[in-house]
């Protein structure tokens, strides 16, 4: 069983509002909300460093951009004109 470790935060009266409104919405205490809300948060910085880091990686292959190029070009003859 993980050990739990207590944190003390001043939320100021937006935080607290959000905090409040949902561990509400979720029918969940407020900790919980709070924990709930940082392991989010966390997880969506994860991704988009992942998405980040493959969009930096197809930005530096010239064959990915060359046939995305191609695509592009394909898809504004297919829209026909303006």
């Amino acid at each position: 069983m993980a050990v739990s470790h207590p944190l003390s935060l001043r939320l100021g009266r937006d935080g607290t509002a959000a905090l409040d409104e949902l561990a509400r919405r979720r029918g969940i205490t407020r900790a919980q909300a709070a924990r709930q809300a940082i392991v989010e948060a966390v997880e969506r910085d994860r991704r988009r460093s992942g998405l980040a880091a493959e969009a930096r990686r197809l930005a530096a292959d010239p064959a990915y951009v060359a046939e995305a190029r191609e695509v592009a070009a394909l898809m504004e003859q297919l829209r026909g004109p303006r």
